[in-house]
């Protein structure tokens, strides 16, 4: 009977410690990440976090608030704090003003680029299929400074900081950069597929905003 007592005091002992939610069993570096230990859970909040900046990102030119505000809650929900839905649109209220204005501008040269691509494909220009590359290119790279500003962006430093932030983020970490093109695509790529699947979509390339720059191997 005691042994019996002593498993189930252990098996009681492995569940608190792996929850978070009573002492360890040995001692070890504090998790990165302690809100994050159940993948089933995990991938549920990024499915959430994608239909929230979904709902909140439908005007478009709201995109950019709605992503900062929905890896805000991914970060807060990662690192076991308070990552309720109100706190989500208290973000996305505070980053709307500077975030329509980013809106606007990347609406404008996605619309130009996308009319550079047009253009290059009806063999009316010389050269199209290089200019066309290049207007691919120019999309890929906005998507990625949209979430490179879009992580970067708190109330407290606002939208014009994380803008101008973005090439020095790709020159310190140009993998990290290529991880987060390879997001972007995903978002596309899944969206032409199949048009409700822009919510894992987007769910994803927050949770890709948060997790690569914490990746293993990177000093």
């Amino acid at each position: 009977m005691p042994q019996l007592m002593d498993r189930k005091t252990l098996r009681a002992a492995r569940r608190a410690d792996a929850s978070g939610s009573g002492p360890t069993l040995e001692e070890r570096d504090p998790a990165r990440y302690p809100g994050a230990k159940g993948a089933f859970a995990l991938f549920g909040e990024v499915l959430l976090t994608g239909l929230l900046v979904t709902v909140a990102g439908l005007l478009v030119v709201t995109l950019p608030a709605a992503l900062a505000a929905g890896i805000r809650h991914l970060r807060r929900y990662a690192g076991a704090e308070q990552s309720h839905v109100r706190t989500f649109w208290q973000d996305w209220r505070r980053a709307l003003p500077g975030g329509v204005v980013v809106g606007v501008v990347g609406v404008a040269l996605a619309v130009l680029l996308l009319l550079d691509i047009d253009l290059a494909n009806s063999g009316a220009l010389p050269g199209g299929p290089l200019i066309a590359v290049i207007g691919w290119a120019g999309l890929l790279t906005a998507a990625v400074s949209l979430l490179l500003a879009a992580g970067a962006w708190t109330p407290e430093r606002g939208w014009r900081p994380a803008v101008r932030g973005i090439p020095s983020s790709i020159a310190r970490d140009p993998i990290g950069a290529a991880y987060l093109a390879a997001a972007a695509v995903l978002v596309v790529v899944m969206t032409w597929m199949l048009a409700p699947l822009i919510v894992a979509g987007l769910g994803c390339a927050a949770f890709a905003v948060m997790a690569v720059p914490a990746r293993r191997g990177r000093r």
